[in-house]
């Protein structure tokens, strides 16, 4: 029976592989990526930064729990998840707070990862 020998791995790699154009990310920039996404990680925080993403002014806590489906203190937990990764801005109005997209970090998100530059 025939037998597979391996091949060096750092011949194959120059042989079929282009190198990395982009520079790597810093351990702070991958930390705070990282936390970003593990905002992310649920559908309901999803829809939190989508509906944000579309509204002209900051939403008020109140408005997200019918769309969502969930109870007040559930979104309230959703929304300071997504603050504490640095998504959202809180706005204290009287008893209600408000929230807003941070563009900012949506934006650095998307630079990090080179979403704007990459082609299929």
């Amino acid at each position: 029976m025939a037998t597979a020998t391996a091949a060096d791995p750092t011949t194959t790699a120059a042989a079929c592989c282009a190198p990395l154009g982009a520079p790597s990310l810093s351990d702070d920039q991958v930390e705070a990526t990282a936390r970003v996404f593990k905002a992310l990680a649920d559908p309901a925080r999803v829809r939190i930064v989508n509906q944000l993403a579309t509204s002209p002014e900051p939403v008020c806590v109140c408005e997200f729990t019918e769309p969502l489906g969930l109870s007040q203190p559930t979104v309230s937990h959703h929304l300071k998840k997504l603050v504490q990764a640095g998504l959202l801005e809180r706005e204290q109005r009287g008893t209600w707070a408000y929230y807003s997209l941070r563009r900012d970090a949506l934006g650095g998100l998307a630079a990090a990862l080179d979403l704007q530059g990459a082609s299929r």
